[in-house]
């Protein structure tokens, strides 16, 4: 038998494909078969029944602990946003004292909404804003490279650097747990019976704006 999916001659989209996070939430359903499943395990004995209501039981721990873990993934992500924001308004002061910077930069902060626990869609915006304050704050200290031997800006700089790589440890670890809890509420029978009746949706992962996907694709050097 052949391979199903042959990388030899199997046809190929030379012109690549890109991906995208789908902005759906998906809720999980059960049919008569979910209820004639539950009503024979009563029918064959009460030890059956009594056994898959202890199942059920588990079931609801562990989605109502997972719930609060993707919460908490997602404050460590609002946490960094915060201290990020901190390190850029410094890093704005500092860079103000040297040379006249846009006013825009300083509005565009104070616009920020830090330290609050947001919905995921605010966050994206929120982190969106928060690259667009980066992305002045860069192109300052480029069209003024004398700055740069300021050793506060320099460590503020630093500082800001290593709380993006602690974002994107946060996004990914928040992905994680997302890609958990959207596996477990699809899983039959106990899981997927204990969500479709507490109402339960899949959960979106963190993802890019169209804006920084076209930077990515750009030349750097």
């Amino acid at each position: 038998m052949a391979n199903e999916l042959d990388e030899m001659t199997a046809p190929v989209n030379e012109a690549g494909r890109d991906t995208h996070v789908i902005e759906k939430q998906l809720s999980p359903k059960t049919g008569a078969g979910s209820v004639i499943f539950e009503v024979i395990l009563w029918v064959l004995g009460i030890i059956p029944g009594v056994i898959f209501l202890f199942v059920k039981m588990g079931a609801t721990n562990y989605l109502s602990k997972l719930q609060q873990k993707v919460n908490h993934d997602a404050s460590q992500i609002d946490n960094y946003l915060e201290q990020r924001v901190q390190i850029l308004k410094n890093a704005a002061k500092l860079l103000d004292k040297s040379i006249k910077l846009d006013k825009d930069t300083f509005t565009d902060i104070a616009k920020l909404r830090s330290g609050n626990v947001n919905p995921d869609e605010a966050r994206i915006n929120e982190a969106r804003a928060i690259e667009e304050v980066n992305r002045k704050i860069n192109i300052a200290v480029e069209n003024y490279p004398n700055i740069k031997a300021h050793q506060e800006i320099e460590d503020a700089m630093q500082q800001n650097a290593y709380l993006q790589k602690e974002i994107t440890a946060a996004r990914e670890a928040y992905n994680d747990t997302v890609l958990e809890w959207n596996g477990a509420i699809f899983a039959w029978p106990s899981k997927k019976i204990v969500a479709a009746k507490k109402g339960y949706t899949t959960r979106i992962p963190f993802s890019i704006d169209a804006a920084t996907r076209q930077q990515a694709r750009g030349d750097f050097f």
